[in-house]
């Protein structure tokens, strides 16, 4: 089968890998699409993400969806040959059907198509991927598998936007970055009651899409546009660059909550401490996601504009130039992979 590995910075190849069988207690998926996502890209360029170095061939991709191709012999409760699913990335993860928070996401664990372990979680772009039957989540009827792909992000931005409480139900919102994740940010303050939504980016592509997903008003910082000082009940911080966390909390009203939602660098950051201090403001992390992901595809389902976050669509066989697609955020949203090459699915 073919797979989408990176070797080392600036080495991404389309390799021939043996097709896995499912273990007695597995499921094989013939994986359909995958969505790059920031930490894909960093694999690809860096060589690493965070402080995660890749040291072994590997397997990129987190956010996929496909179709139940074989069922281990002893897989109990597992979705049948042919079900569409997505796939939850995480090993342990939370029980599909359960609301309430777990804590499980901020465990010891593994993540698709990561260099945190050794040796390294295998990904999932690639057309057989083997998980478990709880990482399976048959998908309803008419939710069509190129929108599905977006279940994984979505679900981190769900659960962000979760983190905030009740400061959400008619709050005025500033979302600073309107990539991917930022769109997906707008999206889901706009389900969870956010009252008006300000989606402030650098490039004039991503602000179309958040506005196409549920921001009333859009700033384009390179043309001028400005954000207001202390005007926000909530601030979203979803670029994941330092300075955009420093107009967070100079955008954050007093008694105001900023959500740092982008992932920074990793190491020491400067940050204004004061400022924080001087309006009392609550800052809050998000790490991945919990419980979210039955809530993100329920959402995609009725909702059929989040499609416009996926921008652009490749095969496999090209898939260097999907991450240049992907890196380029002035003409992109969410680039996605056609895995598979089977015209049935």
């Amino acid at each position: 089968m073919k797979a989408v590995v990176v070797h080392g910075a600036k080495d991404v190849r389309v390799d021939e890998l043996p097709v896995p069988s499912p273990a007695p207690g597995g499921v094989a998926v013939r994986i359909v699409y995958g969505g790059i996502c920031g930490s894909d890209l960093h694999y690809a360029t860096d060589g690493q993400n965070g402080p995660y170095r890749v040291t072994e061939p590997l397997v990129l991709g987190h956010e996929v969806v496909g179709v139940v191709a074989e069922v281990g012999a002893e897989a109990a409760n597992a979705p049948a040959p042919g079900t569409p699913v997505a796939i939850h990335p995480a090993t342990p993860c939370a029980p599909a059907g359960v609301t309430e928070a777990t804590g499980l996401h901020l465990q010891p664990g593994t993540y698709l198509g990561s260099a945190s372990t050794r040796p390294h979680t295998q990904g999932g772009f690639a057309e057989i991927l083997e998980v478990l039957p709880r990482q399976l989540r048959p998908l309803p009827e008419g939710l069509p598998l190129r929108r599905a792909v977006l279940a994984e992000p979505f679900s981190v931005a769900l659960h962000g936007v979760r983190r905030l409480g009740k400061r959400v139900r008619g709050a005025r919102v500033l979302v600073s970055g309107a990539g991917p994740i930022g769109a997906l940010a707008v999206a889901a303050l706009k389900h969870s009651g956010a009252g008006e939504i300000v989606a402030a980016d650098l490039q004039e592509f991503p602000l179309k899409v958040a506005a196409s997903v549920g921001a009333g008003t859009t700033v384009n910082l390179a043309e001028g546009g400005t954000i207001e000082e202390s005007a926000f009940d909530v601030v979203v911080e979803a670029a994941g660059a330092v300075a955009s966390l420093t107009a967070a909390l100079t955008a954050a009203r007093p008694g105001g909550a900023v959500l740092q939602l982008g992932m920074l660098p990793s190491g020491p950051v400067p940050v204004a401490m004061s400022t924080v201090l001087a309006k009392e403001l609550a800052v809050s992390g998000s790490q991945r996601f919990d419980v979210e992901l039955d809530e993100a595809i329920a959402l995609l389902a009725a909702d059929e504009s989040l499609e416009t976050v996926v921008s652009h669509e490749f095969d496999l066989a090209d898939a260097v130039a999907a991450f240049a697609c992907a890196a380029d955020s002035a003409r992109s949203s969410k680039t996605v992979l056609r895995v598979s090459a089977d015209p049935q699915l």
